[in-house]
């Protein structure tokens, strides 16, 4: 019993001292996860679990939009694509349609890579 605590207070510590471009991170690997969970979950017609899956996703991706500092010019850039992304997550629930999904994943995939690179890109000036 006591290793899933431990686990559980290194995920803790983990998360209180992550910077915020770490915690961002974070974020788009949970989508990610909830993502491919709610994919697999419409493959075994699980609708419950699908359903509290892709909802999952839509919170943090809403998380995500509401936290844009608007001050700059690509947080434009990222408003439409959330608001694209969460747009078709609510298809992808009321259908329980997989390649839709598959389709989210994608750009949360592609959104996540681009978001490390430019931690990496940080780190190599110093930034971070």
């Amino acid at each position: 019993m006591a290793l899933p605590n431990a686990y559980a207070q290194y995920n803790n510590s983990k998360v209180l001292t992550a910077s915020p471009a770490e915690l961002t991170l974070m974020l788009y690997e949970g989508a990610i996860k909830f993502c491919n969970i709610a994919e697999a979950a419409v493959d075994q017609k699980d609708i419950p679990k699908a359903h509290q899956n892709i909802l999952k996703v839509q919170h943090i991706i809403e998380y995500l939009r509401q936290t844009l500092d608007m001050r700059y010019a690509v947080a434009g850039d990222f408003e439409r694509i959330y608001v694209y992304l969460e747009r078709r997550l609510v298809e992808a629930n009321t259908k329980k349609d997989k390649e839709i999904l598959k389709e989210v994943n994608a750009h949360l995939h592609s959104v996540r890579d681009n978001w490390k690179d430019i931690m990496r890109i940080n780190r190599e000036r110093g930034s971070v």
